[in-house]
């Protein structure tokens, strides 16, 4: 659960999350939805990949384990832990792991448009 500190703040403690969603090879955790920002941690397994997504806002991903290809538009990025992809939501992309071992990251978008029911 999240812990609310006051109308300002939220707190989230390693864990917990607001909302978990599981697909094929692919974790989602939500940790943190507002009006205008949202934070959620994913996890793809060894030669997985992503559906495609393509909508409005910009988009943060920051590696935290393993090796992460992303394509934005017709460019792939081949990112391993602490390299950080920002790009504009509205390019079509997605995450492929291309590792043999689980890939962690974070994404930080805005406006909030992840975690609808057709992931």
């Amino acid at each position: 659960m999240v812990t609310k500190m006051n109308t300002d703040v939220i707190f989230v403690k390693k864990g917990e999350q607001k909302r978990e969603i599981k697909r094929q090879g692919r974790l989602y955790r939500m940790l943190i939805k507002s009006e205008k920002i949202e934070a959620i941690i994913a996890e793809i397994e060894p030669h997985t990949e992503s559906r495609w997504y393509q909508h409005d806002g910009e988009e943060l991903h920051l590696v935290l384990e393993g090796e992460l290809e992303y394509t934005v538009g017709e460019k792939s990025y081949k990112l391993s832990a602490g390299d950080l992809l920002w790009h504009k939501s509205t390019l079509k992309h997605r995450a492929k792991n291309i590792s043999d071992k689980k890939v962690k990251y974070g994404t930080i978008g805005t406006p909030p448009t992840f975690m609808v029911d057709d992931l």
